[in-house]
């Protein structure tokens, strides 16, 4: 497998609560609102958005 093939079939079989968790974490670690502020729920608006989407997947609920 290439490396490619190799990140698709990783990200394809990755459970939704970790989905959820990169998609905030890529998110916050470019966006400056989210940077400066210590609690993931003070972020920006999509910031918290992905935040309780995460906090959704981790509590179980439908994804």
């Amino acid at each position: 497998m290439t490396g490619s093939r190799v990140q698709v079939a990783v990200r394809q079989a990755e459970l939704p609560m970790l989905h959820a968790y990169r998609l905030w974490f890529e998110h916050a670690r470019r966006c400056a609102d989210c940077k400066r502020v210590s609690k993931a729920q003070d972020g920006c608006e999509n910031g918290q958005g992905l935040w309780a989407a995460y906090r959704q997947a981790y509590d179980g609920g439908p994804g």
